[in-house]
């Protein structure tokens, strides 16, 4: 574990997966609980067009695609209020958009840069900068003080929209803003995790924390614990096995949920 840590890169590897456990399980448990499981897939595949437009317009990819993801997250909310009972015909609408736009401007981009769009398909979390760290560290912050100034709006919002009109929230600001940061994050996420398992990471330690937690509180503290343990586990094992850290840490949560499933209903029997 010491021959690890005596390199830069897998120092800031680990800074990294302790920057996304932070805050990625925590929006997982939303995104689970309020049906927008494809939210995340959403926006990781729209950062893809994010991406493009840096390579045509010889941008920095992460500027670019932080813009692009915040205009997505607000589009979401309109075409969640458009299709109200058909949410998941909104995230396909923009799934493909996203998607197909990224792959119009790549080909009119052609050879213009040497970045590769593979790099930000699978990520690399060993490759990862001292300034992302940093900035994955911001949004952890930022999530983590939402959490905990705007936790009882968020749950009511959450598994009672009604109610949370009546009692005077302004749920479409609200649901507006968290979409935003959950694309901010998500763009922050995708040069380490890459686009394709963003989505894993956020949702797989949710899934996993609301078979374990008794109570929303809990649930939330289990995420991050669970999060913490399959980003870090995963990337000792990604290094050890030269495998992707992303893959790594997928099947990590994959096997833990499996593992939990399994006990919770041998100790229902």
């Amino acid at each position: 574990m010491l021959e690890i840590l005596s390199y830069d890169f897998m120092r800031n590897a680990f800074l990294a997966t302790t920057a996304i456990a932070l805050f990625a399980p925590l929006l997982g448990v939303f995104l689970v609980l309020r049906r927008q499981s494809l939210l995340s897939d959403t926006l990781s595949h729209v950062s893809l067009a994010g991406v493009a437009f840096g390579i045509l317009l010889s941008l920095n990819p992460t500027w670019t695609t932080l813009v692009v993801v915040i205009i997505a997250a607000i589009f979401m909310e309109f075409l969640r209020t458009v299709y109200k009972n058909y949410l998941e015909l909104a995230t396909a609408i923009l799934m493909s958009a996203g998607l197909a736009l990224a792959m119009f401007i790549i080909n009119v981009a052609g050879s213009k840069t040497s970045i590769s769009i593979d790099q930000y398909l699978f990520g690399s979390i060993v490759t990862i900068t001292t300034p992302q760290v940093i900035m994955l560290y911001v949004i952890a912050l930022i999530v983590l003080a939402g959490f905990i100034f705007f936790l009882r709006p968020l749950y009511v919002m959450t598994f009672d929209e009604d109610t949370a009109l009546v009692d005077g929230l302004p749920v479409r600001l609200i649901s507006i803003v968290f979409n935003v940061v959950t694309g901010l994050a998500i763009a922050l996420m995708i040069p380490a995790s890459g686009a394709l398992l963003v989505s894993a990471i956020m949702v797989l330690p949710a899934s996993i924390s609301m078979l374990i937690g008794k109570s929303f509180k809990t649930v939330l503290v289990w995420s991050v614990i669970i999060g913490f343990i399959g980003m870090n586990s995963g990337l000792v094992i990604s290094y050890y096995f030269n495998a992707p850290a992303s893959s790594a840490i997928t099947l990590i949560f994959v096997f833990l949920f499996l593992v939990v499933s399994l006990l919770k209903r041998i100790l229902k029997k």
